[in-house]
Parts: structure tokens; C-alpha cells; sequence
């Protein structure tokens, strides 16, 4: 995991969280999947409202916190009833920080109380496809990957399952509505900066766009796109936000079991999302690895974009993506879940 306080125009804090972190690619190559948890880091939340403070959510059903951009940490788990923390974000209501965590099995949870105490908000299972809910790797289960919010109304949010749906709530989580056209692989919400109503939807056939805050939708990418058929990664510009940078491997991740190949690249859009150019100089063309985090900082006239690899690989550009160049390397893989092991045997 690889995040930044995105579109704060302050200064920039990079934090890496290797998927790994007690494995060199040899050893993860020969990792077997099914052992016991190891507090892999699946997502890191920063606060809203105080710039030290951050917190992590871990596979072992922990989420921690820091203070003091991470030279301390603090259990914050009371309330949690699920293993996986997948997906964590936090936005200020009323004056203060309220937390929701998404987890595997597919679950919300929330807490006011800067995580002391959680609680599950239980009306996100209560939607007609539940049931369907699953993942095709192995345990088969879906989980809440993204959470984002409206920027002009805080009791509207959107909670991404995958493999489920898209999920909306409009009265801060009591009730949810789902989007039964959209894909059911939903990767990430991403919000138009200066337009709620207009909404990005990453998944893994494509990229989807709405303009009317849900009730209709476009794809605007596909899968036989050179761009890459799997996307993932997105983020805006703050300053301008027709131009958006998106990752995306070249295929799902079921075929890179037998290709080890992910093919990843990264692209940008002029547009707001209606054309893409492939960018290269400085980065390798279709990546063997895949790219699993993202993220974009912009502080005055200064940009940079940070893309972190399964290979333990940082690529940075400070130009809007004209060039690119390794700024780390030889990290342990940097990978949601086991999507590394299947790559590092090439």
C-alpha cells in the first residue's frame, strides 16, 4: 500500500507498506498462500483534521494507529468482528473524525471516536445481491476494497465490493441503494473533484463514468484496450481535474497464474477520462509486475505521482507524467493479497 494525503497542498509524506514485509521475492515465491495471517497492511487511512495522525487496517483484523507519522503505534481494534481490514477512510463530521473500515468477508464498520471503539453499520448487507457476493481467487469471498465520500454532502458515501457492486448511501449509511447496470468488479469510486454528480467507477472490465450521480452509466475503457484491460489505480489532478492519471494491467489476475505476466502500464487523460496516451519514458513498457499503488500529491506549483509495483518497485514523475524514474527498489512486493505470487515466479 502506497498513499498520500492526496490534494492537500501540503507537504509530502510518502508511506509504503510492502504486502510482504518479512520476505524477499525469493522467499515469496515459495510463500504458500493458505498459512496463517501475518499482519499484511491493506490500507492506510490519514486523518482529515491533524497531519501526524494516520491509521493502518491489517489481514490479521487489526487496525492501528499513529500519532506521530508512525514512529509510534496503538492497537485500535475493540468492535472489530472481522479478520481482514481491507479498505479504511475517514472524513470530518461535525468538527470531528468519524472512521469506517471495510473488510473480507465483505463488512462496514464505523467509529467517532478516533477508532477507540467500533461499531458495524449493518444495513450494507441488506441489499439484493448479497448473496452474490464472492471473489474468484480462493476463499471465494468478497470484500469492501474502497470507501469515498461525497465532497459537498457528508451523509453521502459509496462503499465498492468486489466482486459485488457499487453500493450508495445518501443518509450517512442507515440505508444503501446498489446500481445493478454498472459491472459487479468494482475496484474503486472516484468522485469528480469540482462535479459529486459526475462519477468514475473502476473496474475490472473497464473504466465506467456516470453523470448523474449513478442513475446512468458509460464505459468508457475496455478491456481490449491498450491501455490495459484491468484498471486500478486513478487519481486526479486537484488543480485541473480533466487530467487523470489511471493504471492498469494488461489482463485479469486469474491469467497471471499461468502468464506471470501482468503487463502493467499507466496512462493519462487530457480529458477527463474520454481519450488516454500511454506513458513510457522512464518506465519499462508493460510492466512484468503489477502496479498496486497509486497516488498523486500536489503541493503549490510542484506535482508528483507515485506508483509502487508487486516487484518492490517506487516510480515517481514530478512532470505530470512526461518522465518517469525508479526512486526505490527492492522492496518486498508491494501487492494486495497474493496477487505478487503469482508474478514473481517469472
Amino acid at each position: 500500500m502506497l498513499e498520500l494525503e492526496r490534494g492537500s497542498f501540503r507537504t509530502c509524506e510518502l508511506f509504503v507498506a510492502p504486502s510482504a514485509p518479512n520476505l524477499d521475492a525469493t522467499t515469496a515465491a515459495d510463500a504458500d498462500p493458505q498459512r496463517g495471517k501475518g499482519g499484511v497492511i491493506y490500507s492506510i487511512s490519514p486523518s482529515p483534521i491533524v497531519a501526524p495522525l494516520l491509521w493502518i487496517g491489517t489481514d490479521d483484523g487489526l487496525i492501528r494507529r499513529t500519532p506521530d507519522d508512525g514512529k509510534t503505534w496503538e492497537p485500535r481494534n475493540n468492535g472489530l468482528t472481522e479478520a481482514d481490514v481491507y479498505s479504511l477512510a475517514s472524513r470530518r463530521v461535525n468538527g470531528h473524525v468519524r472512521l469506517f473500515a471495510g473488510t473480507e468477508p465483505a463488512h462496514l464498520f464505523t467509529s467517532d471516536d478516533l477508532g477507540l471503539h467500533w461499531s458495524e453499520v449493518p444495513s450494507l448487507r441488506s441489499v439484493p445481491s448479497v448473496p452474490k457476493w464472492s471473489f474468484p481467487a480462493p476463499p471465494h469471498i468478497g470484500h469492501v476494497k474502497h470507501i469515498n465520500f461525497d465532497p459537498d454532502n457528508p451523509t453521502t458515501m459509496y462503499a465498492s465490493v468486489e466482486v459485488g457492486g457499487l453500493l450508495k448511501s445518501t443518509d450517512a449509511g442507515e440505508h444503501w441503494e446498489e446500481f445493478p447496470s454498472l459491472y459487479e468488479d468494482v475496484h474503486r469510486l472516484m468522485i469528480h473533484p469540482s462535479n459529486p454528480r459526475f462519477l468514475y467507477a473502476v473496474t475490472g472490465r473497464g473504466l465506467y463514468v456516470s453523470p448523474d450521480a449513478g442513475a446512468s452509466w458509460e464505459q468508457w475503457t475496455r478491456r481490449e484496450d491498450e491501455i490495459g484491460g484491468y484498471p486500478d489505480g486513478f487519481v486526479f489532478r486537484p488543480s485541473d481535474p480533466k487530467l487523470i492519471f489511471m493504471t492498469a494491467a494488461q489482463d485479469a489476475p486469474g491469467t497471471w497464474r499461468t502468464t506471470h505476466f501482468a503487463g502493467a502500464r499507466i496512462s493519462r487523460s487530457t480529458d477527463g477520462g474520454r481519450s488516454w496516451e500511454i506513458l513510457r519514458n522512464g518506465l519499462p513498457d508493460r510492466l512484468q509486475a503489477s502496479i498496486e499503488a497509486f497516488c498523486l500529491e500536489e503541493a503549490g506549483a510542484s506535482c508528483s505521482i507515485f506508483a509502487a509495483t508487486t516487484s518492490g518497485e517506487v516510480f515517481c514523475s514530478e512532470d505530470l507524467g512526461e518522465h518517469w524514474k525508479k526512486i526505490i527498489d527492492g522492496l518486498p512486493p508491494i501487492s494486495k493479497s497474493g496477487h505478487y505470487r503469482n508474478l514473481v515466479a517469472a
